[in-house]
């Protein structure tokens, strides 16, 4: 079964991020082409990034990077949940995303972002490293107004329309997700 991880993208005490994650796993309950599970970047604990090698040799030699790294790499997809600190992706996404690279390698991605005008800056720049780390994005994203879906800035309560909105970007994202997979056993095969 096709496996789609919805990521956290902040660790902030009070965030919304983990509502949003929430929703979104709800959301996909009808769904019965993949299996999604939230995976929370604080969870791991991750400090600013102290690993000595880089990610793609994969030599880890801390204990919370090889648990993130195993994690990650369980799923063949991923949903970010994108929040916009300073027009940008937050540091925590950022910092969580270096540990990593070859865990995220032809797979597939989707965006579900907030922020003040939708998170869309963020996901512009997120963009730019998820084609790094060879992950296929994908074109319909979700976004949510800090002003209109979030009741005082901590309570996450999103408009009708959004389910439809994630139902679109899921439309794209499950079928990616799958060729990415026939891309993945290519590689493999030219390797070996």
């Amino acid at each position: 079964m096709t496996r789609i991880a919805i990521v956290t993208g902040s660790t902030r005490p009070g965030r919304i991020n983990d509502q949003v994650a929430q929703w979104v796993l709800e959301q996909t309950k009808p769904r019965a082409e993949a299996d999604f599970e939230v995976v929370d970047i604080a969870d791991f604990r991750l400090p600013l990034l102290d690993e000595p090698y880089p990610a793609a040799q994969q030599k880890y030699q801390n204990n919370h990077t090889k648990l993130f790294s195993e994690k990650i790499a369980q799923f063949d997809g991923y949903i970010f949940i994108v929040a916009e600190y300073n027009h940008s992706v937050t540091g925590a996404l950022k910092n969580a995303l270096d540990y990593l690279n070859v865990e995220f390698n032809n797979k597939a991605a989707g965006f579900v972002s907030y922020g003040s005008k939708g998170g869309a800056r963020a996901v512009e720049h997120l963009r730019v490293i998820a084609s790094e780390l060879q992950l296929a994005h994908v074109r319909n994203q979700v976004m949510f107004s800090i002003f209109s879906d979030v009741e005082n800035f901590e309570t996450f309560n999103p408009a009708g329309q959004s389910a439809s909105d994630l139902g679109a970007m899921l439309d794209q994202l499950i079928p990616w997700t799958r060729a990415m997979e026939y891309v993945r056993n290519e590689v493999l095969v030219s390797v070996t």
